[in-house]
């Protein structure tokens, strides 16, 4: 009988995969004849290869399937160029060899596709292609956008066409791997970021990428679409492809961390040094300490422990009962709350686990429980991984302390840049505009790269609404909308052009900029503030700001965003004269007249001597006596004043002897433009008194800036890092006086540094500036890249420079 069952299952089990397989037969016939019978200009854009799935899953909800595919190669080629992508995220492998990961997140209509070449991983006979792909269904973090799982793999020519994904393809669902919720704890601080993984090594296929071991259960691939790129006639599938802009992502191997504190063992140094053995009946902590905040993939081996379970958590820093994070070096009666992975060893030698989602920490702690088995910790390792910016702007001075501010600002950056820019390594990985034109601004001036900030500025672009303006963040799966960065995108647009030129990138942003620009036009009163804005009108996490937003009237009225709409208006204004519409041009700088005598009337206060934050005048920041002194609404007589009382609230080292109200205080973001305010009066030799709260955060161990003044939810937020900027073009003095930067203005700002050596990428090479101050004398020696000119400011008297190095001794 039991024969009889068998046999009946096994034809029942033909029958199925016949079936199968002349619904694919259908399916590839339909698709030849009406891709035939269009003209060659439908064609255009549409891929031989076709996204490929699982058949069996649910493809919007958490899946993670390994994809395979046999090569016969009679030689290695030069080249074997492939083109790769995936909903959400993919690891390619040839040969059991990693090649790489991705793609870059973008939306739907700008899909990125990754680049490689096989050539190095091919051999002669027999190669297995094979890639792990995901989708983590609700729990994808929000900066993924998603339509369903799906993968796939074009060759660029006809021999590497055979690596072109279809059924011929196969496919196995992975069950060793699942989510894990996240905490309660964690999840009320906003955390957005990538769910923590829990692999169960009974479960899962260690040779899914090795076609002469694999176990699992292989299938041929179901297509769902032949793959389109962006633009084309024929759009039947939702992903439309285009080219990754962006390099590789950085991986590096570094250090895991050395041991801090241990219980139920004894670990000390590095870990896990010679190896380590984790007894049978065990329970076992391990805290580690990486010295700074890295963002890396962990990489755990072990040997042995079946039924064992491993337990990895990470964290910024360490807690105290009240939840206090305190000097982030200390660790005694602290302990650690975080993003944690799971690990269940099944018995079995030299087994690497390793999330799929790379990880940030400074902190990481092992929980290890083991049962009638001893668990061997072979090696424990991490690969740092980061967008590729190279450090070629620096800034040295005989102040010693200035260099580890820039030490930190500079990881800061590099932390918070990936396949996008992002705000929080740890808490979010969103690209916020609020945060990313800083950043960008450091990636100009210190790394000499723009790549990854062109992605941000189309990005933003990509993400208007109907309504005309830009989303505050993207990519994102959820909407949300921060009307005031719409104008700082502007603001980047404008950056771009003076940092790096490239008048083409920059008229291509105009069209988006307009839309920006009238849909706050169409809300400027007749008094010339700006009136009531929807959505949430963040200016910064002030102590006294409603959830970041000032205080407005009934109608909106509000000093500090109508300022940052004269902001925009003045840019916007400076490239329609320059690329666009002089009808426009005027426009803008007529409302931007009106905006400026609206605050005048409305807002300044003849007896405080400030601008009040609305008309009732019952409120004061230093946020809008920032913007009115960078943006000249407050007359350049009174500037310096004003800033000397305002900083007064906050500032060792400001007094002042007239009276100042209470007010709300700028936080490390917006003290980017205090930066900038500062330079504008004529304050620049006092820049340096400006970062006692950058100090104050090196007191407290911080190894990369913190979003916020204690309690800071993050302890690496991007906006926090612009002191580099700030170094090198205010300190240092190096800024372009043309877009581009073929004509510089330098104007060092020293104040008590006697030596000063900086250097500055430039889009024509590195501009290099040494200064010596002996007694009232300055010795400068400038080096300008070719093509490049400028002028020497110090003390009032300009000097002209000449490409190539140059020598003034000035009095």
């Amino acid at each position: 009988m039991a024969d009889k069952m068998e046999k009946a299952s096994r034809k029942g089990d033909r029958w199925k995969r016949n079936v199968f397989w002349c619904i694919v037969a259908l399916l590839l016939l339909s698709g030849v004849r009406a891709n035939a019978q269009l003209p060659p200009e439908a064609r255009r854009g549409l891929w031989r290869a076709q996204w490929i799935t699982a058949s069996g899953i649910s493809q919007r909800d958490v899946a993670i399937v390994h994809f395979r595919k046999f090569l016969d190669v009679e030689r290695v080629p030069e080249h074997f160029v492939v083109y790769v992508s995936a909903d959400n995220q993919f690891v390619l492998c040839a040969n059991q060899r990693e090649v790489g990961r991705g793609p870059a997140r973008s939306d739907l209509a700008h899909w990125n596709y990754e680049t490689y070449d096989l050539a190095p991983f091919l051999h002669a006979g027999r190669n297995v292609l094979a890639a792990t792909v995901w989708n983590f269904g609700v729990a994808t973090p929000l900066a993924q956008i998603s339509d369903r799982i799906g993968f796939v793999v074009r060759g660029e020519g006809e021999a590497e066409s055979a690596a072109n994904t279809d059924p011929s393809w196969e496919v196995q669902e992975e069950k060793g791997i699942t989510i894990l919720p996240g905490s309660p704890e964690l999840l009320r601080h906003y955390y957005v970021a990538e769910p923590g993984e829990r692999l169960d090594a009974a479960q899962y296929d260690w040779s899914w990428n090795d076609s002469a071991h694999s176990s699992g259960k292989w299938e041929h691939a179901l297509p769902i679409g032949n793959a389109i790129e962006r633009g084309a006639v024929l759009q039947n599938i939702n992903w439309q492809l285009v080219a990754d802009p962006l390099p590789a992502m950085q991986m590096q191997e570094e250090p895991i961390g050395h041991t801090v504190r241990s219980s139920g063992i004894e670990v000390l140094g590095e870990f896990p040094g010679t190896g380590l053995e984790i007894p049978a009946h065990s329970q076992v902590s391990i805290l580690l300490d990486h010295a700074t905040l890295t963002t890396a993939y962990p990489e755990l081996t072990v040997g042995g422990g079946a039924k064992s379970s491993v337990r990895i958590t990470y964290a910024e820093a360490l807690i105290d009962a009240q939840g206090v994070k305190g000097n982030r070096n200390d660790i005694v009666g602290k302990h650690i709350l975080g993003v944690s992975d799971e690990f269940l060893p099944d018995g079995a030698e030299h087994r690497t686990y390793s999330p799929l989602g790379w990880r940030t920490w400074r902190y990481l702690q092992l929980d290890i429980n083991t049962e009638n088995e001893p668990l061997r910790i072979e090696s424990f390792r991490s690969r740092f991984t980061a967008y590729p910016f190279e450090e070629k702007g620096r800034f040295q001075s005989d102040d010693a302390s200035l260099e580890k501010l820039w030490e930190i600002a500079w990881r800061t950056a590099r932390l918070d840049a990936h396949d996008t820019y992002m705000d929080t390594p740890y808490w979010e990985r969103m690209q916020y505009i609020g945060d990313t034109r800083i950043q960008a601004l450091i990636s100009y001036t210190v790394a000499g790269d723009d790549r990854l900030a062109r992605q941000a500025i189309e990005a933003f672009n990509h993400s208007r609404i109907a309504d005309g303006i830009t989303r505050s963040r993207y990519p994102s799966s959820v909407t949300q909308i921060i009307p005031t960065f719409s104008l700082l995108w502007v603001g980047m647009i404008h950056d771009f052009w003076r940092y790096r030129g490239d008048a083409d990138f920059v008229k291509a942003q105009m069209a988006g900029s307009r839309t920006v620009m009238d849909w706050f036009l169409a809300r400027q009163r007749a008094d010339g503030l700006l009136g009531d804005i929807s959505w949430w009108p963040f200016a910064d996490w002030g102590k006294d700001f409603s959830f970041g937003v000032p205080p407005q009237d009934a109608n909106g009225g509000s000093s500090i965003i109508t300022l940052q709409f004269v902001e925009a208006l003045r840019y916007a204004a400076e490239l329609e004269s320059a690329f666009g519409d002089p009808i426009r041009a005027e426009r803008y700088r007529a409302a931007e007249l009106r905006a400026v005598q609206g605050v005048r009337k409305l807002c300044w206060n003849a007896n405080t001597g400030l601008i009040a934050d609305t008309p009732s005048q019952q409120h004061y920041s230093q946020h809008a006596n920032i913007l009115g002194v960078w943006l000249d609404v407050i007359p350049k007589e009174r500037q310096r004043d004003v800033l000397t009382r305002i900083l007064s609230k906050s500032d060792k080292g400001f007094h002042s002897t007239r009276p100042v109200p209470e007010m709300t205080l700028a936080t490390y973001y917006f003290r980017f433009y205090l930066a900038r305010a500062v330079k504008h009066a004529g304050m620049g030799d006092r820049y340096l008194e400006l970062l006692g709260p950058w100090r104050e955060m090196v007191g407290l161990g911080l190894t990369t800036w913190a979003e916020q003044p204690e309690p800071s939810r993050s302890d690496s937020h991007a906006w926090s890092a612009h002191p580099n900027f700030d170094l090198l073009t205010i300190v240092a003095g190096i800024e372009p006086e043309t877009p581009g930067g073929s004509v510089l203005r330098i104007e060092p700002h020293l104040g008590r540094l006697h030596h000063v050596a900086a250097r500055m990428a430039h889009p024509k090479g590195l501009v290099e500036a040494t200064y010596e101050v002996e007694g009232t004398t300055l010795h400068a020696t400038v080096s300008l890249p070719p093509a490049v000119t400028g002028e020497f400011v110090w003390k009032g008297k300009t000097h002209a420079l000449h490409t190539g190095k140059q020598e003034l001794t000035l009095p």
